[in-house]
């Protein structure tokens, strides 16, 4: 199919936390939001989200970087262009333009969600998927005291969630996962996300996790590192899973070659998009390395577009794909994302995203708009 985008419209909008969210880099207690709607030549549209936060925590990026990004240098391309279909755009955007992964993930995912749109197909459909219900996961944040840490873990497994996330920092590891795993006991999947907070040097302190059984141990080192992290795998029997460290498909490929870890957490977000999400999953798939759909606390359009990327099938680890009450007093999306008493999100069957915007809440909570239209013409800013 054919794309041509008239119309490229950027909102910011603010959305409380229902609590605040601790990772070892830093602490929200709202997230600034960049929304896209794309409209094409025939009056089609459909929204995306960029997922690039407020600092640059856990990328480079940040929501301003990415809408600068956006407006300036990559948007002009796709505006009025012949597009050859939604997998054509992440090579359009790449081509002499280094980095910006997040505001090329916003475009292109917004046109796989135009493209499933237009052909009145479900998202998930388009790119392929084979499940109608994906497993879903809970990310804790970092708790003052182990004991917090092992009721709120309790509490999510009585609520249904399939995979216990735990964050952790130097000096809240050991004895915070020794709690949860304690609280749990042995047959509940938990694991360790510490965000890049470790170097090699706490290459002895990080292998006394071998005694949990965790799943996994998520990004312990450099968020560019694989060097290390295969030297730390060699060391462990707890899977190491990337996160920050793979930004594409070759990434991806040296991890392999370099056993630098077992696991993929794709989040479509860092790595540019749909396209480039599909070809890791395909890369990890040949190598026998299962992935998972991370998240990066996205409002209800952002999360349309995880759930059908993780129903892809090797896509087997429960992902962060909570529902919608996990984070927001009320989404911007109808209906709001739910989970079922086994822990698991229905994959919608509706074309397009399969959930409606809410437009209205959308123009409430908007603090920022601008509009480019083809050929590139600023039309409207507040």
């Amino acid at each position: 199919m054919t794309l041509r985008i008239e119309r490229i419209a950027w909102r910011e909008i603010r959305l409380a936390l229902k609590e605040p969210f601790r990772i070892s880099s830093g602490v929200m207690h709202e997230r600034r939001i960049g929304l896209l709607e794309l409209t094409d030549r025939d009056g089609a549209t459909a929204w995306s989200e960029c997922v690039a936060f407020e600092r640059p925590i856990y990328s480079p990026e940040t929501i301003d970087t990415a809408w600068l990004a956006i407006r300036e240098w990559l948007a002009p391309r796709l505006l009025g262009a012949e597009l050859d279909g939604p997998r054509s755009v992440h090579a359009r955007l790449a081509e002499n333009i280094r980095g910006h992964n997040m505001a090329k993930a916003a475009l292109e995912m917004g046109c796989w969600g135009l493209a499933a749109e237009i052909e009145q197909r479900p998202l998930a459909a388009l790119l392929g998927g084979v499940r109608d219900r994906v497993p879903t996961g809970i990310s804790l944040g970092i708790q003052a005291a182990p004991a917090l840490l092992a009721e709120r873990a309790v509490a999510a497994v009585a609520a249904g969630y399939r995979k216990i996330k735990v964050k952790i920092e130097p000096g809240r590891d050991v004895e915070f996962v020794r709690a949860v795993r304690a609280a749990l006991g042995p047959e509940i999947g938990v694991m360790a996300d510490a965000n890049s907070a470790y170097t090699l040097a706490d290459a002895e302190q990080l292998a006394r996790l071998d005694e949990f059984d965790l799943i996994m141990l998520e990004q312990p080192l450099g968020d560019d590192d694989l060097v290390r992290h295969a030297a730390l795998q060699a060391r462990m029997k707890t899977p190491i899973c990337l996160d920050e460290s793979i930004t594409g498909v070759e990434r991806a490929e040296d991890m392999i070659a370099l056993g630098s870890g077992r696991i993929v957490n794709i989040k479509p977000g860092r790595v540019g998009g749909l396209g480039a999400s599909m070809a890791i999953h395909d890369v990890c798939a040949r190598a026998g390395i299962p992935v998972w759909c991370g998240g990066m606390l996205e409002s209800g359009i952002g999360r349309a577009y995880n759930v059908a990327l993780a129903s892809l099938p090797n896509f087997s680890l429960p992902g962060d794909l909570s529902p919608s009450a996990r984070y927001w007093a009320r989404d911007i999306v109808s209906p709001e994302w739910t989970m079922d008493a086994d822990g698991m999100v229905r994959v919608p069957t509706r074309p397009g995203l399969g959930v409606t915007v809410d437009t209205d809440r959308i123009d409430a909570l908007t603090i920022r708009t601008q509009a480019l239209t083809a050929p590139r013409t600023t039309v409207a800013v507040a």
